[in-house]
């Protein structure tokens, strides 16, 4: 019951709780629901900027960790265009290159949805360019699919 009581607390932004909750059992950090996602991943899905900090700063916190279809926090936050949530999370360790099971990445996330700011950020911390999806198709293959120019320019000469 404490498991569904956490991510309750999470969906409802309740930060206090759920930091009592992890100092009562540190291990429910890297915890899932039944659709996998950890509480880092859920958080920062949402956009709750205060309750990822809190979880961040989590001894045991696998900030890495995926959810069932293999993406993790960082890769949510490029497609729904949480800048200061991945800025936060890449400079607590989120590593930029997680590939989940369609083979996308969070470069490929921010650019099919326009997220040139978030682009730009992942760049600037070591994405790589070259990896493709399942599809075959890498982020600047994307950016030119879908006429995203801007986009398109920065990933080409990066």
């Amino acid at each position: 019951m404490i498991l569904e009581e956490l991510f309750d607390h999470i969906r409802e932004n309740n930060v206090e709780k759920v930091a009592q909750l992890l100092k009562k059992e540190p291990s429910l950090v890297n915890a899932t629901d039944q659709r996998g996602s950890t509480p880092l991943i859920l958080a920062t899905y949402y956009g709750f900027v205060p309750l990822t900090e809190v979880l961040l700063k989590q001894e045991t916190l696998d900030i890495n960790a995926t959810d069932a279809a293999g993406n993790s926090a960082l890769m949510g936050v490029c497609f729904k265009g949480y800048v200061d949530i991945a800025t936060m999370l890449i400079q607590h360790g989120a590593n930029v290159n997680v590939i989940n099971q369609n083979g996308a990445t969070a470069l490929i996330y921010a650019t099919t949805f326009n997220q040139k700011s978030i682009v730009s950020l992942l760049l600037e911390n070591g994405a790589d360019t070259t990896i493709a999806d399942a599809r075959g198709n890498t982020a600047a293959k994307h950016a030119k699919m879908q006429g995203l120019t801007a986009i398109h320019e920065l990933l080409i000469h990066a």
